[in-house]
């Protein structure tokens, strides 16, 4: 396997606030089973936060890559040769591209924590989505990553 010109890889974590939330769920559990004694609030202390963990964890684990001729983004594997122009969006345009601009066709790696994103292209006759919308927290990179893929391919 031939890796692009310039690899990209970006995990799209969720906000330390997040993970503040899942500690405050497990004390909301711990509250709730407060009356049926200490052991068992400990218990809900512990479930609650553990379960809200994993939640936030998964949820922040959606990873976009740029490698060996592909666009990864979290379950897409999109050739970059099926790929148009990569288009830079600021936070006021990605706004408008998740909300009344959008294509119900196209691809969306929506993460709303953060406020940049990159709208790509698809070129291939044969797939109905018209374009692919990622939440990244460095679009510029990314965009030039693509275009320096698809020139090596």
């Amino acid at each position: 396997m031939q890796l692009s010109a310039a690899p990209y890889e970006e995990r799209l974590t969720a906000p330390r606030s997040w993970w503040l939330i899942s500690l405050l769920a497990g004390v909301s559990l711990a509250l709730i089973v407060l009356p049926l004694g200490t052991l068992p609030m400990l218990g809900g202390l512990a479930v609650g936060s553990a379960a809200a963990a994993v939640v936030v964890s998964a949820y922040g684990s959606v990873r976009i890559r740029v490698v060996g001729g592909l666009l990864i983004a979290g379950e897409a594997r999109i050739p970059v040769t099926a790929l148009g122009e990569a288009e830079v969006l600021d936070a006021e345009e990605a706004r408008a591209w998740r909300t009344h601009r959008a294509d119900p066709r196209c691809f969306m790696l929506l993460r709303a924590y953060i406020p940049g994103a990159v709208r790509v292209e698809i070129t291939d006759p044969e797939d109905p989505t018209p374009y692919a919308f990622l939440s990244t927290r460095e679009p510029q990179r990314l965009a030039d990553a693509l275009r320096a893929a698809k020139a090596a391919a």
